[in-house]
């Protein structure tokens, strides 16, 4: 059974920074959930929006235009962790956060991850 659970969020003031882990498990053969781990995140009344992910076996990285310069995404593959640095937040970074894991098509498209974990907040003040 694969699970994602995510811990770290919280609420800040804007120019401060928060860090998000995610703790996976549950890989098989046939679901391809350490193919790849991200975080996704949306707004109220917004789409969803993929900020970074993970090829856990390669380490390759792919930012979202709004995360390029001030996120960070790394994985401890001993603990089966993905973490998200987060720095220089901004009111607009304010959002659900969700660890998302799996598929094979493009991954900055939300749709495109297989399993997800159940969020964490982010509140940036200004």
């Amino acid at each position: 059974q694969v699970q994602l659970v995510e811990s770290g969020g919280g609420s800040v003031q804007a120019g401060e920074s928060l860090a998000l882990s995610c703790a996976h498990s549950g890989y098989s053969s046939g679901n391809q959930v350490g193919s790849r781990v991200g975080w996704v995140r949306q707004a109220p009344g917004k789409e969803r929006e993929a900020v970074a992910t993970i090829y856990t076996a390669t380490g390759r990285t792919y930012y979202a235009d709004s995360a390029k310069g001030r996120f960070a995404i790394s994985q401890d593959s001993a603990k089966n962790t993905v973490y998200l640095q987060m720095n220089r937040l901004k009111p607009e970074d304010t959002a659900m956060y969700y660890c998302a894991a799996g598929g094979v098509d493009t991954w900055s498209r939300a749709a495109n991850y297989v399993y997800w974990g159940q969020g964490t907040q982010v509140t940036v003040s200004s």
